[in-house]
């Protein structure tokens, strides 16, 4: 039986072959140029065929359909050429290396190019792709040209001899799996396809074939190293930079050397300041944009400029819910002027080069950049590395002409500080020897791997997730504490050099929490430099479900046959670009401005890099229990870059019987590439409230109580047989212990490798399977006692789950006096509860009968959700939002919506307010939070998507005393057991007013 014939260039370790031109940068070239992005006739074969006829210029492709380039396949036509596949970790196919599976869907292309007669004068024609997924084949006008790997990475084809003026076929064959598959494997979707730009390009006669124009900066000077590489021949080279008045002429390429200028401005991420360029010859012209900066490592410094640079970044991959990794400028633009304006001031290019003119938007809106090699094989792991390509010698070419493509296209850039080799791809010789080219082509910038753990081939000190007291034992100096990986003496090496958290802080649902922890740090530890947020958005693909509602679909969602589930969403941004609570968080953690109060002034401290604060003022104003009552402006002198001045206070006038609150804003003073003047910057808050909130004494004890049916009316509470019935003349039903909270995907986390962070915890098994290996998402409730007198009803009720002898006793007293009505409840659990719990609270349900309970204004923290560990972003203040804005939008339902220490609050249906609540600090001066909601935790953690949530006719009011902590244990650290919420005696005391 004879096996299939497969072509054998799928399973060839090698990075392509044929005419295959050597990298070069990205150019902003004058040379002609025909895109080729368009239609693009297109056939869709479910392995990969033996027969290479398409490729035949006179091939009948008319029953072919039409697809779009750019584009992935798999998400155009309705799921009619296959179903995007998401992986973390696994290999959606055997682990086999080289081999791939016989079941290989392959993708053919065909166009018709005209090539204008002129374009036979040039020196060559070049095919470039910027981007297939994941081998492809190209022919032009039936001559195989040859083949290519590296999805993210450029390729230029000479195809000089087989164009033709006029008509002209161009045909490339796209495999879905190939050799190259197993060095992709980064968390993402597999999505194959010509899916960034294609383009015809005619190389000029004395043109210039590629440039590298290294711009320094040293004590006010610029100087631009010149290296270019042309064609044969002597022929003048004209360096131009107007602003400067720099014109620069060489002979040839050979004479080209380093060009030495006066005073220039220095390019940073703050001051991101370009001068336009041009380098020339008679006949090709290529535009520069030129940012003089200088990077350098110093001991345990990382430096820019002379000055230590603190990474506040985000891990961004290219994804988009319609296009995927289709790249659009204007949304890009977009995106980062966004990370501007949430203090983000880093891009890890996780984890391959983006598309080039991204890297020309963050040279101009000003991003440190890590610029990371395609690189990925994550999925050997599981088998203790074994075979894997890192240091299997027949794919060292492989990973060479990597990180060759990556630093050759884009080492102009002037926002990259950083070149990286890949991720989680173990170690090995492969990735020394990519590390060694690197230092020898481009010795200013360091070299990044957060997989050399024991710092043999890579220049700074990378970690992901390492817990908060292991990131203080390397930054402390002398600490022989070990560290990952390491021999104490490899150890040692490493805390000599800088250290960066490459990721930290997993941003996946509802979190991170405890973000200030690790900025703290930053400013402990010089050596210490930061890090970058896993990540900044989620991968959400825009679908429908069966009964044609959209949403957004992760892992599983298109019946892969192995997925990671949701763990593709975990973004600061969901994936309609709405950013979540903790980007907010985020922002005011890493805010550049610190405000320290005294009692009558206020220290500022400019944390920026470069950047002086004279670009912003300082807003100030005075609010009484959330109402502004006075501002102005604060007269700041000057404030430069890690500087702090003090400032007087403006007179604060002081409330007698309500709260006092300053706050200072530092906003922009004038408009921005990223955001207009006004936006807001750094903010700050002081408490000036002339006495501390009432600590209210004891319940009060009502005399008389006896026993009772507990049918009765309190006000405006209808009671029936001790439970409540009505409110203000509507339905309502509680208050109900509520332990449970629809696990976060933080809770669903397991521990793995941090014995440290909470003592309750179990390895290997997520506080959510604790807790409902407690009951606590199942408890009943059996009434002891009802007791009852003139003015007041107290009931005593032990909740409990089943099979469990676990219990809470619920002691809930309602009291009449002077016409107002208070509720007082007090939550005792019993001996034995041996894991934390998700909160500790009351529920009330409001059914619609009266009309829904739609909308809500408090005045306590707000105005988006906080939880203990992530408060940075919630100020003190009066707020108002529909019940529908008060949760985020998380792609997988989960807990949402808490606000911390309520003072007020009013419920509302329409535009009627219907019920005043009052909330009352307990015996230690501590307030409740409360959640609005249209479900019941239960419901939401039933559900896998927002559209399996149930119709609902009840509003569902929940009251915490407390609530656990977020953490990022979805990968990465616990709650910090200061956040842990441990069982406990708790108290609540509400006074219900009147609307």
């Amino acid at each position: 039986m004879n096996s299939p014939s497969f072509p054998p260039y799928l399973t060839d370790t090698a990075p392509g072959s044929g005419a295959r031109r050597p990298p070069r940068s990205w150019l902003h070239s004058g040379a002609p140029a025909l895109s080729l992005n368009g239609d693009w006739r297109f056939r869709l074969s479910p392995s990969a065929p033996s027969s290479e006829d398409v490729a035949a210029v006179d091939f009948d492709d008319e029953g072919w359909d039409s697809i779009p380039v750019p584009s992935h396949w798999v998400l155009q036509g309705d799921g009619k050429y296959g179903l995007p596949i998401y992986t973390n970790i696994q290999y959606p196919f055997p682990i086999d290396p080289p081999h791939v599976p016989d079941e290989n869907p392959t993708g053919d292309y065909r166009r018709h190019v005209e090539v204008p007669d002129e374009w036979s004068e040039a020196e060559r024609i070049l095919l470039r792709f910027d981007g297939v997924e994941s081998m492809y084949k190209v022919w032009v006008n039936g001559q195989e040209i040859g083949v290519a790997t590296g999805s993210r990475l450029a390729q230029e084809f000479d195809v000089t001899d087989a164009v033709r003026a006029g008509d002209n076929v161009v045909v490339v064959r796209v495999h879905q799996w190939s050799a190259a598959s197993y060095l992709e494997d980064q968390d993402q979707w597999w999505l194959p396809g010509i899916f960034r730009d294609v383009t015809l390009i005619a190389r000029p006669q004395n043109g210039i074939e590629d440039a590298w124009l290294r711009a320094g900066y040293l004590d006010g000077t610029g100087t631009v190293h010149a290296e270019v590489r042309a064609d044969a021949g002597a022929y003048p080279i004209t360096l131009r930079i107007p602003e400067l008045g720099v014109e620069q002429v060489w002979t040839s390429a050979a004479e080209v050397e380093v060009v030495s200028i006066g005073e220039v401005e220095p390019w940073s991420a703050e001051t991101p300041r370009l001068y336009s360029a041009t380098l020339s010859t008679a006949a090709e012209s290529i535009d520069f944009r030129l940012g003089f900066r200088t990077v350098e490592i110093q001991g345990d410094q990382f430096l820019i400029n002379g000055r230590r640079v603190v990474f506040h970044g985000m891990n961004r991959h290219e994804a988009h819910p319609e296009r995927g990794r289709v790249f659009d400028e204007e949304h890009a633009r977009e995106d980062l002027k966004r990370m501007k304006r949430f203090n983000v001031n880093a891009i890890r290019t996780s984890h391959y080069p983006p598309h080039p003119r991204l890297l020309d938007l963050a040279d101009e809106l000003g991003l440190w950049v890590i610029d990371e090699c395609d690189l990925e094989t994550h999925g050997f792991e599981k088998d203790g590395w074994k075979a894997n390509p890192s240091d299997d010698p027949a794919w060292r070419e492989a990973y060479i002409d990597r990180i060759r493509r990556a630093v050759e296209r884009d080492k102009n850039h002037p926002s990259i500080v950083i070149w990286s080799l890949g991720n989680e791809s173990g170690t090995g010789s492969n990735l020394a020897a990519m590390s060694a080219w690197v230092h020898a082509r481009d010795p200013e910038r360091p070299v990044h791997y957060e997989g050399d753990y024991t710092g043999e081939y890579t220049d700074l000190y990378s970690r992901m997730y390492s817990s908060v007291p292991e990131t203080t034992e390397i930054g402390t100096d002398g600490s022989r504490a070990p560290l990952l990986n390491c021999t104490p003496a490899q150890g040692a090496r490493q805390r000599t050099k800088p250290f960066i958290l490459c990721e930290y802080a997993h941003a996946m649902g509802n979190g991170p929490g405890a973000l200030d922890q690790y900025e703290a740090l930053t400013r402990e530890y010089p050596r210490l430099h930061g890090g970058f947020v896993w990540e900044w958005r989620d991968h959400g693909i825009l679908t429908k479900n069966a009964d044609g509602e959209p949403f957004y679909a992760y892992g599983g969602d298109f019946g892969e046959v192995v997925h990671d589930g949701n763990f593709v969403m975990d973004g600061m941004l969901l994936s309609n670009d709405i950013p979540t609570p903790g980007l907010y968080e985020f922002k005011a953690v890493v805010q550049p401005i610190v405000f320290a109060f005294d009692a009558e002034t206020v220290e500022l401290t400019n944390l920026r890099h470069s950047a002086d604060a004279s670009d912003l003022r300082f807003r100030w104003r005075v609010e009484h229990d959330g109402a502004v009552v006075e501002s102005g402006e604060l007269e700041v002198p000057s404030l430069g870059a890690g500087g702090s001045v003090t400032v007087a206070l403006p007179r604060i006038p002081v409330a007698e019987n309500r709260e006092t609150w300053l706050t200072i804003d530092a906003e922009l003073r004038a408009d921005t590439k990223w955001a207009d003047a006004g936006h807001v910057v750094a903010s700050a808050q002081l408490d000036r409230t002339a006495t501390p909130r009432r600590k209210p004494a004891s319940v009060p004890q009502v005399p008389g109580l006896e026993a009772g049916i507990g049918s009765l009316s309190l006000g405006p509470a209808e009671f029936e047989r001790g439970v409540l019935v009505g409110l203000n003349g509507r339905p309502a039903g509680g208050p109900r212990l509520e332990l449970w909270r629809a696990p976060t995907d933080n809770d669903e986390g397991p521990v793995l490798n941090e014995p440290e962070s909470s003592d309750a915890s179990i390895r290997g098994v997520s506080s959510a399977d604790l807790w409902r290996r407690d009951g606590l998402d199942r408890l009943t409730d059996r009434l002891v006692e009802v007791q009852q007198a003139p003015g007041a009803l107290r009931t005593l009720t032990r909740v409990s789950a089943a099979d469990s002898s676990l219990s809470v006793w619920v002691d809930t007293s309602w009291i009449l006096q002077d016409g107002e009505l208070e509720l007082c409840v007090e939550i005792e659990p019993s001996a034995g509860w041996s894991s934390v719990w998700p909160r500790i609270g009351v529920r009330f349900e409001l059914p619609d009968a009266s009309g829904s309970v739609d909308g809500v204004s408090w005045f306590g923290r707000g105005p988006l959700e906080s939880y203990p560990d992530s408060m940075h972003a919630a100020r003190v203040g009066s707020f108002d939002a529909a019940v529908d804005e008060l949760s985020a939008g998380y792609a997988r339902p989960q807990e949402t919506g808490h606000r911390s220490e309520t003072r007020r609050l009013t419920l509302r249906s329409g535009a009627q307010d219907v019920l005043g609540l009052d909330f009352l600090s307990d015996s230690r001066g501590r307030l409740p939070g409360f959640t609005l909601s249209r479900h019941t935790p239960q419901q939401v953690a039933a559900a896998a998507h927002p559209f399996e949530l149930p119709p609902s006719d009840t509003s569902y009011l929940f009251v915490d005393a407390v609530q656990h902590g977020l953490g990022s244990r979805a990968c990465g650290p616990d709650v910090w057991p200061e956040f842990a919420l441990r069982p406990e005696a708790r108290s609540l005391r509400i006074r219900f007013t009147a609307p």
